[in-house]
């Protein structure tokens, strides 16, 4: 496989773990935190990581579509960020041809996703759900570990 791909590859699993983190043990009142009268909820931002994802799927196969979904509940959100990160890796580790370049992939819908997480992040501060901070330099993240289930982090911080 070519090291533009495996990075792409790498970016997501980074992805995954970094979303799994701010998606775990977030209360139940927390999908629907507004932090001022025009923000989007956590809800509607966890909708909006799938539907990027999904896109990047989309982009992959050269059959580019967009949705957007309404959010579900917490739980079933996490579940489709999760199945579509699985769906993408899996997509990238074949031997299947892209339909637009690695670069572009990352610069879309993989980058907004990650700017997206950081605001989860955020918002949980807010909404009095912090998240400890990590040195993500130390995580292990592995290529193709994109699910739930991540390894516990090796040095957090207040």
């Amino acid at each position: 496989m070519d090291s533009k791909r495996e990075m792409l590859r790498h970016c997501v699993a980074t992805l995954a773990y970094r979303g799994g983190k701010v998606l775990r043990g977030a209360p139940e009142e927390f999908a629907s935190y507004r932090a001022s009268e025009t923000s989007r909820t956590p809800g509607e931002i966890l909708a909006h990581l799938g539907d990027l994802i999904d896109w990047a799927l989309s982009m992959a196969r050269a059959q580019q579509t967009w949705t957007n979904s309404k959010p579900p509940a917490w739980q079933e959100g996490a579940d489709r960020f999760f199945a579509s990160l699985t769906a993408l890796d899996e997509y990238l580790a074949s031997s299947e041809a892209l339909g637009v370049s690695e670069e572009r992939l990352f610069q879309g819908p993989i980058a907004d996703a990650l700017t997206h997480v950081g605001q989860l992040a955020m918002l949980r501060r807010m909404a009095g759900a912090p998240i400890r901070g990590e040195n993500y330099f130390k995580a292990d993240i592995e290529t193709g570990r994109v699910g739930a289930e991540q390894e516990p982090p090796r040095l957090e911080f207040d």
